[in-house]
């Protein structure tokens, strides 16, 4: 069975979920298609990689031309790792959905945006697929307990979104009037003859449009509005297969559709603003994501942080293509869809994992309950995994992407370019610092939000389903490490289109990972697997040694006085409080307490303690936007003031301007 027919049949069943969406009766019914859509799609993406799709045309019409569908080896690769964590949120549903099926139609709308997206190769059918997504994502939190709340985060989400599908639709018009036509494939194949600068708006455009999905600044500050607002299935659909989708298309934009190996100085003027958007973005995202105590914003905080580092790769391919570098360009893209590859995974079994403990204790607060006691063993494997992936420790996926950014990084040397090497200097210290702060917010995540003293209050576990779907794709986190000199095959055709070069080849020397050469650098991640058991052994017959002697335990000191060891254990806020002290100058903090009184004001009744961060660009740019919007609604109130004769007039002035435009 061919790969396109899979996506066909993949399509259906995501069409067949969301009509079946509204029937309570059909709800179930809904989730398994979902699911089944997904596993459709995975099965199609490891049956056509490494060769990609061909360019199939489908019996329909948009904006007077037929609508082709294909299938690069990157998309393959993007999509396939997106719809693993998308399939377990999809079976196991919404907890906040309730009796609504908006939910499982807007997951549905979301897939099959992202499949056009991923697929589609022509401007139009692409805008469209990408308001898919958008209404998608928006029908999913707006089917999450929408009458309980004010639908706020949705607005400023779509707000924000369709500030991008602005971008992309003025960018698509632009390439299209250089082409004479809006396929991808006359893109490119104008792009020469384009002039330097349609490259340039059409670059910007593409990056403000595909990095409002991204997160990246000042966009970013609509993700844990969102996110919060809804599930952890929401968050690990969006995380996974949407944010893939969206750097996808913005690869393919610059890599494909803008001539910039044919034009170095938009290529390098390009790079120069990626790497510094992304790195920016990288460290005020995870910043931000290290004082949250909601398992859904600190996630979502850290989505952007992700999508920022692969943005930042992107900006380095430009570079290295500035300066007919093909080799290392190679190396940066592929690292970047590896690195996203690897956060779909960790990301979307930490989504559900919040799942679970909402489940378990109906709040998703990052509170240390005890939850791995609780839960079994494969909660904590598949969350220890997670972890630390996403805070880059070995020998996880997510430590092999970074240490893959770092070298390709270091390799600035070979640009020509003084100010090239130097961006790429300051780049590596920005990431750096990203990363340390990225350690730190998943030891807390881990620490408080899976660990502690079991809650006597709660005495549910994470549901088995949870547990089991976290587990596995833990496993999956490290099967990707492990098996990286093989999956980075995959990979091959793709590099070898673009830049001429089998990259994924030579960053692979037998079980070895190497930035093209193994005299530069190298680690094994698959070495290391069998090594580390090995090394493990040595604390545990420590550990057996002093099991043997009496062990004394006392109470934690607590400033002298007797306390319950459940008083005196770290909380979200003492555990950050440090780090916002240190940099209260991005985070702005504001403390404010509040007395409620009883009868007489000096009957104190309760004492109210809030503390909080500030939001840079809610302050600084999305508020003033929203006062200038209201000052000139009230002015143009006037124009709805019911008087006749002010209408009549109105009239009259447009049509003497009519007039006026048509003698001229």
């Amino acid at each position: 069975m061919s790969a396109n027919l899979l996506f066909g049949l993949a399509a259906a069943t995501w069409i067949l979920a969301a009509c079946l969406a509204p029937p309570h009766a059909c709800r179930g019914a809904a989730r398994a298609l979902l699911g089944l859509g997904c596993a459709l799609g995975i099965v199609a993406c490891l049956t056509a990689l490494p060769d990609g799709t061909p360019v199939r045309s489908l019996p329909v019409e948009l904006a007077g031309q037929p609508v082709a569908f294909g299938m690069e080896p990157a998309g393959l690769w993007l999509m396939g790792f997106g719809l693993v964590p998308a399939a377990f949120a999809c079976w196991l549903g919404s907890p906040l959905s309730g009796r609504s099926g908006r939910w499982h139609a807007g997951a549905a709308f979301s897939l099959l945006g992202a499949l056009g997206v991923f697929g589609l190769q022509d401007g139009a059918a692409l805008l469209a697929a990408w308001e898919s997504m958008s209404l998608g994502g928006a029908l999913m939190l707006m089917g999450e307990r929408a009458a309980e709340r004010e639908g706020r985060p949705v607005m400023l989400m779509l707000a924000l979104l369709e500030v991008g599908a602005v971008a992309l639709m003025f960018a698509v018009v632009l390439l299209g009037e250089a082409a004479g036509e809006i396929r991808f494939a006359s893109f490119a194949a104008h792009a020469a003859s384009s002039g330097n600068l349609v490259s340039w708006l059409a670059g910007i455009a593409f990056l403000i449009g595909f990095g409002a999905k991204l997160g990246l600044l000042p966009f970013y500050e609509w993700f844990p509005r969102a996110y919060a607002s809804g599930s952890g299935a929401t968050g690990a659909l969006f995380s996974g297969v949407v944010l893939n989708a969206a750097y996808f298309a913005l690869s393919r934009a610059w890599n494909g559709w803008l001539d910039v190996s044919a034009q170095s100085g938009t290529a390098f003027g390009l790079g120069v603003i990626a790497i510094a958007l992304g790195v920016a973005s990288a460290i005020l995202a995870v910043l931000f994501a290290f004082q949250q105590d909601d398992w859904r914003a600190l996630l979502s905080y850290s989505s952007a942080e992700n999508a920022s580092v692969a943005v930042v790769m992107l900006g380095v391919t430009q570079l290295f293509r500035a300066s007919q570098l093909g080799d290392l360009a190679g190396l940066a893209w592929t690292v970047a869809l590896l690195h996203l590859a690897g956060h779909a995974l960790a990301k979307g079994a930490l989504f559900l994992a919040a799942d679970g403990v909402f489940a378990a204790c109906g709040s998703y607060d990052i509170v240390p309950r005890g939850w791995l006691r609780r839960s079994g063993f494969l909660l904590g494997v598949g969350a220890v995994f997670s972890v630390m992936s996403l805070a880059s420790v070995p020998p996880q996926a997510g430590f092999v992407s970074e240490w893959y950014v770092f070298q390709t990084v270091f390799q600035g040397f070979h640009l020509t370019s003084f100010i090239g090497r130097l961006v790429l200097v300051l780049a590596g210290a920005g990431l750096a610092l990203a990363a340390a702060v990225a350690l730190a917010t998943f030891v807390k995540l881990f620490g408080l939000g899976l660990q502690g003293l079991p809650d006597v209050e709660v005495t549910r576990p994470v549901p088995r389903a949870s547990a089991t779907a976290v587990g596995v794709l833990g496993l999956c986190v490290l099967a990707v490490a492990v098996g990286a000199p093989l999956w980075l095959n995959a990979l091959a055709r793709g590099a070898q289109a673009l830049f001429h070069v089998d990259i994924p080849r030579a960053m692979v020397a037998g079980w070895l990972l190497v930035p093209l050469t193994d005299k530069f650098a190298f680690i094994s991640p698959s070495k290391l697997i069998l090594a580390m058991p090995l090394l493990a052994l040595l604390p545990l017959a420590l550990l057996w040694l002093t099991s043997k002697r009496a062990v004394r335990r006392v109470p934690v000191w607590f400033g002298g006085m007797t306390a319950h060891e459940r008083d005196a254990m770290t909380t979200a806020l003492t555990f950050s409080n440090a780090m916002r002290t240190f940099y209260s100058f991005v985070y702005q903090p504001t403390i404010s307490a509040t007395r409620e009184h009883e009868q007489r004001e000096y009957f104190v009744k309760r004492l109210v303690f809030s503390s909080g961060v500030t939001d840079l660009f809610e302050r600084h740019l999305f508020e003033p936007a929203i006062r200038f919007v209201n000052v000139c609604a009230q002015r143009l109130r006037a124009l709805q003031s019911g008087n006749l004769n002010f209408y009549l007039a109105l009239i009259g002035a447009l049509l003497v301007a009519i007039l006026f435009l048509t003698l001229l």
